[in-house]
């Protein structure tokens, strides 16, 4: 994936440039707002960038399909329309910060790609600086402001993108799959929380149909579906050629999340960046847990149930937890579903209306996705 690594340079060129601007103007309101805008620059210097690349792709997939250009191969300030797309995609990337912040906060979460999380981080500057009140409540206070600042800075990478569009229409189009996007992992999100807290209110059966649209909502179409659509759009992309995308998109972003729920279990935290069963401490009703509570005999269920979101576990619980999903073949049933969900991403390219190179990248992504360790 050639292209891929000069995309990222330039959407962290555009965010490097972004956060100047905008650290200057939090440092001229109050030097006490350095802590803000260092915050900010950590959390959005380096990372996969998945969403910009499907963004970006998204876009190629749509502007290169008669023409097959490749406009990274010149200088991009020849491109409005290439300006346009890294601005949405760093755009995408602001926004992906800001819900990692608040999804922190709400899974109670301290680490965060191996370091404190946000409001972790805000906490021990309370604790090193000997102020007064509570570290917790000033971390948690912080990086409420930090995620909402981090939204409207998504919102302000959004429109600039938009302004640079090659036709009003194109622009409008990707606002509203961004607006789109924004309603439904917010939805996602709390449908996640709702799960956590309810389930043992809910009937038994409908707890894998339920966790299975907690994928949907808070990741797959987030992760991927929608990044592509927005991109597609962004290039003026027909009825069908943003349909296709879709279904490339969908099930290849239920794939995503279904390697993350593992990850989340069975992770390595010196490749993850998180302590290891973090979700099993969180208590998460992914499809993994679903399935594994399912298979299992009711009475390890029941001890299973006991122990699941208990954030005491020590490791000895956390590994009988992992023991009990290994067994239940709950493992190697989601790695059957990631794989045909994968098969199913990969048939939908085969014909549709979009640039091959665009599909050769595609395909070539969803297999680093699918097959990450972090």
């Amino acid at each position: 994936m050639p292209e891929s690594p000069r995309l990222v340079d330039l959407v962290q060129f555009r965010l490097d440039g972004f956060l100047a601007e905008r650290g200057a103007e939090l440092r001229a309101i109050s030097p006490d707002l350095d802590v803000v805008d260092d915050c900010a620059r950590r959390l959005l210097a380096g990372g996969k960038r998945f969403r910009a690349l499907f963004c970006y792709w998204g876009w190629r997939a749509v502007s290169a399909h008669a023409t097959d250009f490749d406009p990274l191969d010149d200088d991009p300030d020849d491109h409005a329309d290439l300006a346009a797309v890294v601005s949405i995609a760093a755009g995408l990337e602001a926004f992906h910060a800001a819900a990692l912040v608040h999804d922190d906060i709400m899974d109670n979460s301290d680490l965060r790609r191996g370091q404190p999380s946000v409001h972790r981080a805000f906490a021990i500057l309370h604790g090193e600086r000997g102020w007064d009140g509570s570290p917790d409540a000033y971390g948690l206070s912080s990086a409420l402001l930090l995620g909402d600042l981090l939204l409207g800075w998504s919102d302000e990478l959004v429109d600039a993108g938009v302004a640079l569009a090659g036709t009003p229409g194109a622009g409008r189009a990707a606002r509203t799959e961004f607006g789109r996007m924004r309603t439904e992992v917010t939805a996602g999100q709390y449908l996640d929380i709702f799960e956590e807290m309810a389930w043992r209110a809910l009937p038994e059966d409908e707890h894998l149909s339920r966790a299975q649209r907690v994928i949907v909502y808070k990741s797959a179409k987030y992760s991927v579906e929608a990044p592509l659509a927005i991109g597609a759009s962004l290039a003026d992309g027909s009825l069908a050629q943003i349909a296709a995308l879709r279904d490339f998109g969908l099930p290849l972003g239920i794939a995503f999340q279904l390697r993350d729920d593992l990850l989340g279990v069975f992770g390595d935290p010196a490749v993850t960046g998180k302590p290891a069963g973090d979700d099993l401490r969180e208590g998460k009703r992914t499809v993994l847990v679903t399935l594994a509570r399912q298979k299992l005999p009711s009475s390890a269920a029941r001890v299973f149930d006991e122990l699941l979101g208990d954030r005491s576990l020590d490791a000895d619980q956390i590994a009988m937890l992992q023991t009990a999903v290994r067994d239940s073949g709950a493992v190697e049933h989601v790695e059957r579903v990631i794989a045909h969900q994968l098969e199913q991403a990969r048939a939908a390219l085969a014909d549709a209306p979009l640039a091959r190179s665009a599909r050769d990248e595609l395909t070539a992504l969803a297999d680093a996705v699918t097959r990450r360790t972090s």
